[in-house]
């Protein structure tokens, strides 16, 4: 994959240069620059279909979002060359150039395995869910307007609408939704550091579990974002009744499959166990402060 990509970065060069500036390139010399972008194009792809499914689904995934990137950067290219009068280099024509070279570049950092895609994944995942909670603390400042970021009505003048603020039932709720979402911080956190220690890619069974780990993970960062947004002022405790049961049953199925699985021996089952009891204990709160929305 390494070579194909060296080639198509090399192919997008001889393509950009030939049409850098006049006399226009002679019809046979265009057909051997056209036919070498292909077979390089056919190369990378071949070589994405030749990885066995069987080496996991997260690792397929990633090297397939990246051979598309080399392909769409490559259409982009011929397309900018194409519609660009031939008087000098463009600066669109050197981006696109920029574009593909730094698309062949990635297979550098791909990952090896599945286990070092699932890391990869994990860590994506995280980062977002850290940012929704960092986010959503620094709106929760005591006092804080969350939309004070929002330039106000001129007409108006000074907002007062009370839609805007979050009352003292609102807040009551809001801390346990924070418990929850800091449980999927921690949650990650520690599947992460497995995946990491005790993760193997060696046998089917070990690259199909750590498939399943990363499937499941995947829906924490969007559960997370979907509670955060019906924090927000005007509250509807029910929709954020609703959204915190989504977060807490994803999270007790990342905590479930990863203890089923190998990334987890015996010596780790204690923070799986906190963990589901945590997750447990915020929604149980949640459930019971807006109980009367039923």
């Amino acid at each position: 994959l390494g070579q194909t990509f060296k080639v198509t970065s090399q192919e997008a060069t001889k393509l950009s240069l030939a049409f850098s500036r006049p006399p226009l390139t002679s019809a046979e010399d265009c057909q051997k620059l056209s036919e070498d972008v292909q077979n390089a194009i056919l190369a990378v792809a071949t070589v994405y279909y030749w990885l066995p499914k069987g080496q996991g689904t997260t690792l397929r995934k990633m090297v397939r979002d990246a051979t598309t990137e080399v392909v769409e950067g490559m259409i982009q290219l011929t397309e900018t060359i194409l519609s660009a009068p031939l008087e000098s280099l463009s600066q669109e024509q050197l981006t696109s150039t920029g574009g593909v070279w730094e698309a062949c570049e990635q297979v550098s950092n791909l990952p090896r395995d599945n286990q070092a895609a699932v890391v990869s994944t994990l860590t994506a995942c995280l980062g977002v869910v850290k940012d929704a909670l960092e986010e959503m603390e620094h709106a929760l400042v005591e006092g804080q307007d969350p939309y004070s970021d929002i330039m106000e009505d001129e007409e108006l003048g000074f907002r007062g609408n009370r839609d805007t603020y979050w009352s003292e039932a609102d807040r009551k709720l809001l801390n346990s939704c924070m418990g929850l979402m800091k449980a999927s911080k921690a949650c990650l956190k520690k599947v992460l550091s497995v995946v990491k220690a005790y993760g193997k890619a060696d046998s089917p069974e070990q690259i199909a579990q750590l498939d399943d780990v990363a499937d499941i993970a995947n829906e924490i960062s969007p559960s997370v974002d979907e509670l955060a947004l019906s924090m927000y002022p005007p509250m509807n405790q029910l929709a954020v009744r609703l959204n915190a049961a989504k977060l807490a049953s994803v999270l007790k199925k990342v905590l479930e499959i990863t203890k089923a699985s190998h990334v987890c021996p015996p010596s780790e089952e204690g923070w799986v166990q906190f963990l589901t009891g945590a997750v447990d204990h915020n929604m149980n709160k949640i459930k019971n402060f807006t109980q009367h929305q039923i």
